[in-house]
């Protein structure tokens, strides 16, 4: 739950890294909560149109900004550019492309987006034996 506060948190700070956990646990109680929505308007009939919800469209625009910001910072952290949450707008294929993105470990030490969030590795220097 603390990932998902933080997420929430720095709903407009999109520069930085976050990491794997921060990521998922985020998009996990997001789903979980957003389920729960449907479920409550349902139930009241709460519904503005079919399979239109107010709760749950509420929910989905308060959401959008930490959304976006916890993903790019994800890439950010993948040593990716932000721009490539875009991904997120080409059906199936960029789907599938933008959640491998966030599955790849993280960067070793310091990249172009910052010091690395793992604890560990803030002053781990990775040694080049090439």
């Amino acid at each position: 739950m603390q990932d998902f506060v933080n997420a929430v948190k720095k709903s407009f700070d999109f520069k930085g890294r976050s990491r794997r956990r921060e990521f998922w646990m985020f998009m996990l109680i997001a789903s979980v909560l957003a389920a729960g929505l449907i479920i409550i308007e349902t139930l009241l009939g709460l519904q503005l149109a079919q399979d239109i919800g107010i709760l749950s469209t509420i929910y989905a625009l308060a959401i959008a900004a930490p959304t976006a910001s916890v993903t790019i910072r994800r890439l950010h952290d993948t040593g990716r550019s932000g721009w490539w949450s875009l991904l997120y707008l080409v059906p199936v294929i960029g789907w599938v492309a933008l959640i491998a993105f966030t599955l790849f470990n993280s960067d070793l030490g310091a990249n172009a987006y910052g010091k690395s969030p793992k604890a560990w590795n803030s002053v781990y220097t990775p040694i080049n034996y090439y």
